[in-house]
């Protein structure tokens, strides 16, 4: 699950349209072959992501405490 977006708010804005909510479910179940830029599964959309933008999401796995 999406826990938080550290970004400016015109870049959050923008993630945030493409369906990158706080709550919403994420899972990264392709890459590219280099492995950059990798596609993330978003409550059932797809939207691909570069390492350097996807490195200000904040995910919460199964494991983490609420």
């Amino acid at each position: 699950m999406l826990r938080a977006i550290d970004l400016p708010e015109a870049l959050a804005q923008r993630l945030m349209e493409m369906g990158l909510v706080p709550g919403s479910t994420v899972s990264a179940p392709f890459a590219a072959p280099g492995g950059d830029p990798r596609v993330y599964r978003v409550d059932g959309a797809e939207v691909a992501l570069r390492r350097e933008m996807a490195q200000f999401l904040t995910l919460e796995t199964p494991e983490d405490p609420a």
